[in-house]
């Protein structure tokens, strides 16, 4: 079963509640792309194993960078990645990017806009 992930607040601020990442990945998406999106084959290489479960820290890095790889190759980044901006993931790869990444950039962006 794929890890669960807690999404962030709307932009209405409503909290979103746990998802699954390929749920949280087709959701908005065009149908072909979410067909195509290639976590959605093993979701587990791109959250980890499940909460229960210690994953060692060269594990994880090992992992991480295996799913990066299969994202550059995903016809969904770009829609992945605009919707990970959005929901700010706290945990998995989205689109390339670790959840930890994807926080640095948005709080980049936050900074580059004030």
């Amino acid at each position: 079963m794929a890890r669960t992930l807690t999404r962030s607040r709307t932009s209405s601020g409503q909290r979103l509640g746990y998802l699954s990442l390929r749920d949280a990945l087709i959701d908005g998406l065009p149908l072909e792309l979410a067909e195509g999106a290639a976590c959605t084959s093993d979701p587990e290489l791109h959250t980890g194993p499940d909460l229960f479960t210690d994953e060692p820290a060269d594990e994880r890095a090992a992992r991480e960078d295996v799913a990066k790889s299969v994202c550059a190759e995903c016809p969904a980044r770009l829609h992945c990645l605009a919707y990970a901006m959005e929901v700010r993931p706290e945990v998995g790869v989205w689109a390339g990017y670790t959840a930890d990444e994807l926080a640095r950039e948005a709080a980049g962006q936050r900074r580059d806009a004030a």
